[in-house]
């Protein structure tokens, strides 16, 4: 199994820098690539929030993470980012990326984008929360992402191949070599 990466990253909520593996459910942990301009994010962040109530309770934490160029996107940046996290009652940590290493490290294209980590922080899905699209009437459900969690916490191997995400390219900085 490929360990994910790691690093610090500062959390808009409660403005404190985090680091990334300390913020790991026990059993797992999802890891939300979103923006708050994207409408594919905002389609589906009801559910996403609903669904970090419930898989709290079983040793799944998440954490959503905003890897936008806030010079191409204003509307991301990290005071905004609070607002967005505060509006839809964030239970889980909102990092700023600044200089997009985590997205990288992670090879992200798209918000929203959906990682799930098992207890060892190892990558076990990678796809789509479901087939609900702003644009389609499928009704929003997190049926993907559900049945990876529903698995991860059975100790069951992923039995299928993931859809991959759709959403908002990420609009890569130019020329920012800065660490993390």
């Amino acid at each position: 199994m490929i360990k994910a990466p790691d690093g610090i990253l500062y959390d808009v909520i409660n403005q404190k820098h985090l680091q990334l593996s300390l913020a790991a459910g026990q059993k797992g942990t999802v890891i939300a690539f979103i923006c708050n301009h994207c409408p594919f994010v905002n389609h589906i962040i009801q559910v996403v929030v609903n669904l970090a109530h419930y898989y709290a309770k079983e040793g799944i934490n998440f954490i959503a993470i905003s890897s936008s160029d806030i010079l191409q996107f204003p509307h991301d940046n990290p005071i905004l980012m609070k607002t967005y996290a505060d509006e839809n009652a964030f239970p889980f940590p909102y990092l700023y990326d600044e200089h997009q290493k985590i997205a990288r490290a992670f090879d992200v294209h798209c918000t929203p984008d959906f990682y799930v980590l098992d207890g060892g922080w190892h990558h076990y899905y990678r796809g789509q929360f479901d087939e609900a699209r702003p644009a389609n009437t499928i009704a929003v459900t997190g049926a993907d992402l559900s049945a990876a969690l529903d698995m991860l916490i059975q100790g069951d191997v992923l039995n299928w191949k993931p859809v991959p995400s759709i959403g908002c390219i990420i609009r890569w900085k130019k020329n920012d070599v800065s660490e993390i």
